[in-house]
Formats: structure tokens, sequence, C-alpha cells
């Protein structure tokens, strides 16, 4: 099992934060136990996204930070498969318990960057881990 400088979400500017065993921990148990009451914990969203390669709709759990127009995402598991996927799509719909919001336009921000206009909890962990921001269509 390579460690988390080998691990291929780590990537220049997205480094992942959480160790490969809290990131298999939540892969396998957390987040299946978590996906019927996700939308009922406060910050917490399932963002749907396709398969770069097969198309296949996905949802994950992510915690989201809003301000204005602009949607947050903090990246401490690197440059997942979630992320390059709603990369290369341009575009993804994060569900809420009673909303859906469509975000445009995603970048990742990478760690360190300034982000002016940012929440202030997406600003305060760019400090460390890099953000995927997108506009609030």
């Amino acid at each position: 099992m390579p460690g988390r400088d080998q691990h291929p979400n780590n990537a220049p500017g997205v480094p992942m934060i959480y160790p490969v065993w809290f990131e298999n921990l939540q892969v396998r148990y957390l987040n299946p136990a978590l996906k019927p009451i996700v939308r009922y914990l406060p910050g917490t969203a399932t963002i749907e996204h396709r398969g770069r390669k097969s198309g296949k709709p996905y949802r994950t759990i992510v915690t989201t930070y809003r301000k204005g127009g602009l949607l947050a995402v903090a990246l401490g598991h690197g440059k997942t498969d979630w992320a390059k996927n709603v990369l290369a799509a341009g575009e993804a719909d994060v569900h809420y318990t009673r909303r859906v919001v469509h975000i445009t336009n995603p970048r990742i921000l990478p760690a360190g960057s300034e982000a002016a206009g940012l929440p202030w909890l997406a600003r305060l962990q760019l400090r460390r881990m890099a953000v995927l921001v997108g506009d609030v269509a």
C-alpha cells in the first residue's frame, strides 16, 4: 500500500492531507453508513458527477462552503476521482436536504494560494490543502 507521498491523489498543489488509512476507512465504512443521513447533516451534501471514461453516475459525500455565488469544497484527500470528474465535465449538481445547486466553471485553487471572496472556513483550509471552487449557476 503506497503512503501519502506515492498515492495517486497526491498531486502538485493538491496535497493529500489525510493519511491513507483514514481514506480507506472513510471510503469502505464511513461513507456507506452516512449516505442515508448525509442530507440531514449541517454543511454536508452529495455531489453528483459522471465518470470520465464510463459515464456512470456517482454521488460523493462532501462538505461544502458557500459565499454568494461561490461554492467551495476542501480537498483533504487530494485530487480525487470525483474532483477530476467534475473538472472534466465542467459542471456538477450538489444535493442538499431540500435543494439542488448546480455549479459551473469548477477549478482548483492550489494549497497556499490567495482566496479573496471565499467563505472564511474555505480560506482557512486553503492554507494547507487545495480547494475546489465552482460558480453557482
